[in-house]
């Protein structure tokens, strides 16, 4: 943690204390703290500490709101959602694979890379820690086409050593970055992998079966006899192998083929016997006169998961069937692999493929194939190199502050679209940190540092009249800056002493932690909670939604609130006119929300103010085009969407809610949500 101040450096020999900020600041606060933690969850946000004169405040009689009172520890959100882009830059994984760098979670084994001796080489190593931050993005452009979207304080590693995206040669900002006379140091960008269609699945089982499996009808003095049998050491191919025969209608049966022992590994096998199945099996396994490209690589993953293997840094295929060591070469051309076929004499005839390339090809070709075996992927070991291909061509400012994804790991970098790169702010643990609150900053965020003080104190004056109020109305109190500050168990305690009514409206996870206070508060007033979930679609989530909690971990927490006697109510917003608004897209998301056991829904469709507008549009320009002329027609006259839009929505909401069985409170139920209820549309709260 650091200390900042606004005009003047910390007072000499006292570390913990900063000197007072002063204007001009984004609101006029005399006294104020600035803030800042050297921590990647508060990367590019400064925190002014207030010591607040009021707490417990009015709201304005000409809101359409339904409560009066209201509590906001901070103003200013951690954790607003802006609907821009998501975090897809691929990271390497440890088993060879690809994820976009926004789905990984702490724990994740990626790879890194470490100094053994004169090189540097790649290593497996964990994810420690995931976060987003706001920051002006760049693009920055390698000669072979990869393109990396990063903050200008990013690093990449390059052939003269680290350098960050953008700098100065003197000055203030002077540090090495990178140029056009520079090259990164990787493989380049990754391949993206195949889809898993018909043809994909037939090759694979080409490959597998013709490479390693036992197949055949056999006639005997007794009778005639089916047989297919496939034994493999390695359960992911055996695995797959089996899966993608139930999708052609043939079932087979696992055996132990071979125990393990202490020189071998055990060996499992499935195998059929029927007439039915040994033919349909032959049919799948028949050359195909024109193979599509989706079968070219599933026979690729097949016959190297059979017949592959990678030692001393090449990748190999081996057979001695001159129709599968065609099949392969054709296959390899057709995707613009370089390889050598080589005849060692071996016994039996058998050839080998070699690809060449080096690890560059290496990876292309799990990536773009995709074997089952994790195993026979693996580069651990393998030494870095520079290559001319990744050579910088172009650093080009966006001209945009987008949310930048960043993790830390246990080498201090990872592999991001195959260059190597630089934790921009590595730290361990953040374990004092609600690490599972939304991940989009706002920059400047006030802390009310008094507030369970404040609180105490005015439920104490004689001239309240403990009257019910509203918290996570304005800003969610359960921001991320919460895990840190730990203002509302204080809060939440007061109010419970003072037994005062209160309601708690969030979409942080971190309420959970105060859940043993909420009881006991339940016990002596009335507390209503709500929650805020628009849709449960994930790749609509990733999408817009990139830093915020999974909606299916917020219905995680509805569940256990529910379970503890809560009568938790959602907010079911923002709707999103023609990706959430679909009769299946409400069905769905009221669904679970019944099954998370909420007491009640209530939608609410996009509001889009000022700033939120721009980003908005802009997102949805690039990635949803056709909508465009809709969006322009529903919010031509404002922010809102048009009454009738906002009236048909809640008709079809209140119809699923009825299907799903959320009417029962109109029906007198006693789980009926604790008044206030959310604020009817058109009024969208700011924590969206």
């Amino acid at each position: 943690m650091r200390w900042d101040n606004l005009t003047a450096p910390p007072v000499e020999g006292d570390p913990e204390r900063a000197a007072p900020a002063t204007p001009p600041l984004p609101l006029a606060l005399p006294g104020a703290v600035a803030r800042t933690f050297d921590t990647p969850e508060f990367a590019g946000m400064t925190f002014y500490e207030v010591q607040a004169k009021s707490i417990i405040n009015r709201v304005p009689g000409q809101s359409r709101v339904p409560f009066e009172w209201t509590i906001n520890p901070y103003r200013g959100c951690s954790h607003a959602c802006v609907y821009c882009v998501s975090g897809d830059t691929p990271v390497l994984m440890a088993d060879g694979r690809t994820k976009p760098i926004s789905e990984l979670e702490p724990g994740d084994r990626i790879y890194g890379t470490e100094r053994r001796g004169a090189y540097r080489r790649y290593v497996v190593t964990t994810v420690l820690d995931k976060w987003s931050t706001v920051k002006a993005a760049y693009r920055v452009t390698l000669e072979d086409g990869t393109t990396l979207v990063a903050s200008g304080d990013h690093r990449f590693l390059s052939e003269r050593g680290w350098k960050r995206v953008t700098g100065a040669i003197q000055g203030g900002s002077r540090r090495p970055y990178l140029t056009t006379n520079n090259r990164l140091i990787g493989t380049g960008r990754f391949a993206a992998g195949p889809k898993e269609s018909p043809d994909y699945r037939r090759g694979y089982l080409c490959g597998m079966i013709r490479g390693d499996a036992h197949l055949g009808t056999f006639s005997y003095s007794y009778g005639v006899v089916h047989r297919f049998r496939l034994a493999l050491c390695d359960d992911e191919a055996l695995t797959r192998s089996e899966r993608y025969l139930v999708h052609e209608g043939v079932e087979t049966q696992r055996f132990t083929f071979t125990q393990a022992s202490t020189v071998r590994r055990a060996v499992t096998a499935i195998r059929t016997s029927k007439q039915r199945d040994i033919e349909t099996i032959t049919e799948l396994i028949r050359w195909p006169v024109a193979p599509s490209d989706d079968w070219r690589l599933g026979f690729l993953a097949g016959i190297f998961d059979a017949e592959g293997g990678c030692s001393r840094g090449a990748l190999r295929i081996t057979n001695s069937d001159d129709a599968i060591l065609d099949q392969t070469t054709e296959a390899l051309q057709r995707f613009g692999f370089s390889f050598m076929r080589e005849d060692r004499g071996l016994p039996n005839r058998v050839r080998v493929i070699r690809l060449t390339g080096g690890l560059t090809a290496r990876l292309r070709f799990f990536h773009l194939t995709d074997p089952a075996i994790t195993r026979k992927r693996s580069i651990e070991g393998a030494a870095l190199k520079h290559q001319t291909a990744l050579r910088v061509v172009g650093i080009q400012a966006l001209g945009l502050e987008l949310p930048l994804w960043d993790i830390t790991t246990g080498t201090g970098d990872f592999i991001a679209n195959g260059v190597v790169s630089h934790n921009c702010f590595a730290r361990n643990t953040h374990t004092y940190l609600d690490l599972d609150a939304g991940a989009d900053f706002d920059r400047k965020v006030i802390v009310k540092v008094n507030a369970g003080e404040l609180v105490r104190r005015e439920l104490a004056a004689p001239k309240w009249r403990g009257a019910h109020v509203a918290m996570g109305t304005n800003v969610d109190c359960y921001q991320r800056a919460e895990g840190r500050y730990r203002l509302m168990p204080q809060i939440i305690a007061a109010l419970r002493d003072f037994a005062n009514p209160f309601s708690i409206l969030t979409k942080g996870t971190l309420i959970l932690r105060d859940l043993p206070l909420l009881r006991e508060a339940a016990e002596v007033t009335r507390v209503g909670i709500s929650y805020s979930v628009g849709f449960v679609d994930e790749q609509l989530w990733r999408s817009v939604e990139p830093g915020t909690p999974h909606p299916r971990r917020r219905l995680d927490a509805v569940r256990a609130l529910a379970d503890a006697g809560f009568s938790v109510g959602v907010l079911m917003a923002p709707i999103l006119p023609g990706l959430s608004d679909s009769d299946a897209s409400i069905d769905a998301t009221v669904s679970a929300i019944a099954a998370a056991g909420a007491t009640s829904v209530t939608p609410l469709a996009l509001h889009l103010r000022p700033g939120a507008r721009e980003w908005y549009a802009h997102w949805l320009a690039r990635e949803h085009p056709q909508l465009v002329p809709r969006y322009r027609e529903l919010y031509r006259a404002g922010a809102y969407a048009p009454q009738a839009y906002q009236r048909e929505l809640t008709a079809r909401v209140r119809i699923a809610a009825r299907r799903h069985g959320l009417h029962r409170g109109e029906q007198g139920d006693s789980r009926r949500l604790p008044e206030p209820t959310p604020p009817p549309a058109p009024e969208q709260l700011t924590l969206l």
